[in-house]
């Protein structure tokens, strides 16, 4: 990889997803841009874990952006709701963050198109995860289809691309991917609700798809539960 290789601003929030999506990024060649974003989430444990995971992959720069999303509220996670522990149902969980994807991609917008840099990456899923609206493939089109309409690079023939390369692997393809790229796994952070002692709790939906996902694939898991999912 040399100065002339192309850049890419990653969204990385400390979690398994976003780590593997950049790596992926970067194994394709791209130098890489880390953002992460300080939204006065209910755990900080996960942004110490977006710092060690933008180390571990060589990001030439790493910033994280200060925006207090509990002045919304409206989720369990910026919020005083309680975390569900005995799994979701079919309708959108409280751990949603109203509209928190498009606010992370239009920051990782403005500063790719301020860099020069004409890609952007998110690790989405959209088989494998909570429910989610702002992580089907619909919105990751739409937003780049917007993209192109906000922007002076898009204006003038240069658009920016979104790449959500997990968009259609289910969590265990993501660890055997993770495991590919050599990673280190355990350095990422799932867990909605942290247990006393810093460990996932083991019983929140993102733990359980989590643990599931290094079951399935038949990859030891690193992480530590307190309760083993």
């Amino acid at each position: 990889m040399t100065s002339s290789s192309p850049l890419a601003v990653a969204l990385i929030s400390g979690g398994l997803d976003s780590m593997v999506a950049a790596a992926a990024m970067r194994d394709r060649g791209y130098r890489l841009l880390a953002l992460s974003v300080d939204y006065s989430q209910r755990h900080q444990v996960e942004l110490a874990a977006a710092r060690r995971i933008a180390v571990s992959l060589g990001a030439e720069q790493h910033i994280v952006l200060q925006l207090d999303l509990r002045a919304f509220g409206g989720s369990a996670l910026t919020a005083d709701i309680a975390v569900p522990k005995e799994g979701v149902g079919l309708d959108i969980p409280v751990t949603y963050v109203p509209a928190r994807n498009t606010i992370f991609l239009s920051l990782c917008l403005g500063w790719a198109e301020a860099a020069g840099a004409r890609d952007l990456v998110i690790g989405v899923n959209a088989l494998d995860y909570s429910g989610y609206p702002d992580c089907r493939p619909e919105f990751i089109a739409a937003f780049e289809a917007m993209a192109v309409l906000a922007t002076k690079a898009g204006v003038e023939g240069d658009a920016l691309t979104i790449h959500a390369p997990l968009q259609h692997l289910t969590k265990a393809d993501i660890v055997r991917e993770g495991a590919r790229l050599g990673l280190d796994m355990g350095v990422s952070w799932s867990c909605y609700d942290p247990a006393p002692g810093g460990v996932h709790c083991g019983r929140c939906d993102s733990c359980r798809l989590r643990a599931r996902g290094f079951d399935e694939a038949g990859i030891a898991d690193p992480t530590v539960y307190a309760v083993r999912p």
